[in-house]
């Protein structure tokens, strides 16, 4: 099962997106507070739809962003090397992110 890591860096609040084999596949934004980065979370587990993905290649590599419904981006992938492996990791972020636990280690 996924989890969401919850770290603080440089005075900001981040979210990562862990596949159960310990690889980041999604990130969000830098948030000020705990409770915004944890909103955020709750956004990722609520948009796990696939016409809120937008996936991409730019620069030799592929990539997808989440969208919420207002438009912005919740979050981002890691990049990848090949489409089926950004397809695949975009999959574990849909199936395993609406039930992913959360652990803080800010």
């Amino acid at each position: 099962m996924a989890t969401f890591q919850i770290s603080r860096t440089s005075g900001q609040y981040w979210y990562h997106l862990r596949a159960d084999n310990g690889e980041i596949v999604q990130s969000g934004e830098g948030y000020t507070s705990k409770v915004s980065c944890e909103t955020g979370i709750q956004s990722v587990k609520a948009n796990c739809h696939p016409q809120r993905f937008d996936s991409f290649f730019n620069a030799g590599q592929y990539g997808f962003n989440q969208i919420a419904a207002n438009g912005e981006i919740i979050g981002r992938s890691e990049k990848y090397t090949t489409a089926q492996a950004r397809d695949h990791g975009l999959q574990v972020v849909m199936r395993e992110a609406p039930e992913a636990h959360v652990q803080d280690i800010a």
